[in-house]
C-alpha cells in the first residue's frame, strides 16, 4: 500500500511540473503575440477551419514573401495578447478556428489575404484592424485593392526622375542640332 501512495504522489508532482511548464509556455506566447500586435500597423481575421497544412504553408509563404506573417493562436491567449495594443479592436472576432496576419505595411497582409481567399473557399475573412481602426470585410477588400508602399515609392521615383530626364533631353537637344548644321555645312563645303 506504501509504493501506491508513493506513485500516486509522483504522478501528481509531475502533473504540477506539467502545468508550470505549460503556463510558462503560454506566458510566453501572449509576450509574443503582444509584441508582434504592439508592431503592426494592421491585422486581419479569418477563419481557416478546413484547410489542409499544404494550404496553411503556402498561405505562410505568401504572406512571408510580401512582409507579413501569420499566427495562429488559442483565441483567449490572443484576447489577452491584444490587451493595450492599437489594434484590440479584433477582439470581438476571435472566435472559432482563427488565424491573424499582420504586416507594418497597411496593404501587405490584406492584399494577401484576399487574394488566398479568392483561391481557397474555406479561408474565410472576418475583418481587422488598421491602427485603432476596425475593417470591416469590405475595408479589408479596399485596402487590398489599394498599392503597396513599393510601388507607391516606385512611382513618386518615376515622377521625379521623369521631369529631369525631361530637362536633359532639352538641354540636348539644341546641342545635337548645332552639330548636325555645322555636319550639313562642312557636307557642303567639301562637295563644293
Amino acid at each position: 500500500m506504501g509504493a501506491t501512495r508513493r506513485s500516486c504522489l509522483r504522478g501528481k508532482a509531475a502533473n504540477r511540473k506539467e502545468l508550470a511548464v505549460e503556463r510558462a509556455a503560454k506566458k510566453e506566447s501572449v509576450e509574443q503575440l503582444n509584441e508582434v500586435f504592439k508592431t503592426t500597423s494592421v491585422a486581419i481575421v479569418a477563419h481557416y477551419s478546413g484547410l489542409t497544412v499544404a494550404q496553411m504553408q503556402k498561405l505562410r509563404m505568401q504572406m512571408k514573401q510580401a512582409g507579413a506573417s501569420v499566427k495562429v493562436s488559442k483565441n483567449r491567449l490572443a484576447k489577452i495578447a491584444l490587451e493595450g495594443t492599437d489594434v484590440a479592436a479584433i477582439g470581438s472576432l476571435l472566435k472559432g478556428p482563427t488565424v491573424i496576419a499582420t504586416s507594418n505595411d497597411p496593404v501587405a497582409a490584406p492584399k494577401v489575404a484576399i487574394e488566398f481567399a479568392k483561391a481557397n473557399e474555406k479561408f474565410v475573412i472576418l475583418g481587422g484592424s488598421m491602427g485603432k481602426t476596425v475593417l470591416n470585410v469590405d475595408s479589408v477588400k479596399a485596402l487590398a485593392s489599394l498599392p503597396s508602399l513599393d510601388e507607391l515609392r516606385g512611382k513618386i521615383v518615376g515622377l521625379l526622375v521623369a521631369p529631369a530626364t525631361k530637362l536633359a533631353q532639352l538641354s540636348n537637344a539644341p546641342a545635337a542640332k548645332l552639330a548636325r548644321v555645322i555636319q550639313a555645312h562642312a557636307s557642303k563645303s567639301e562637295a563644293a
